[in-house]
């Protein structure tokens, strides 16, 4: 089996993947850590990519982005729901990795 090439991977889709399909995974399973796995392999996949596309800094940056979002998304959602906090936050990193990384 063979990787794709790290600078091939689109990071928007797959950061989207990320937030989304562990909310998701989470929620439709009720096992929390399983979202969690989601999460952080999307997170991890993206990071590869980040690095060989835009240098450590930028996927430093994005990585802690992805994971404020994911963070921010819980208060968030008590203030105007789960589905439209999942889906801003997620607009939000997936925007700022096709800016950062993908359109390059």
């Amino acid at each position: 089996m063979e990787l794709k090439n790290a600078r091939e991977v689109n990071t928007s889709a797959v950061t989207a993947v990320g937030l989304i399909g562990g909310w998701l995974t989470a929620r439709e399973t009720g096992v929390r850590p399983l979202g969690g796995v989601v999460l952080a392999a999307a997170g991890a996949w993206s990071a590869r990519s980040w690095a060989a596309k835009a240098g450590p800094a930028t996927a430093a940056g994005l990585a802690a982005g992805y994971i404020a979002a994911f963070g921010l998304s819980h208060p968030l959602a008590k203030k105007i729901g789960s589905w439209p906090s999942v889906l801003s936050v997620t607009a939000a990193v997936s925007a700022a990795s096709w800016a950062l990384s993908d359109a390059k």
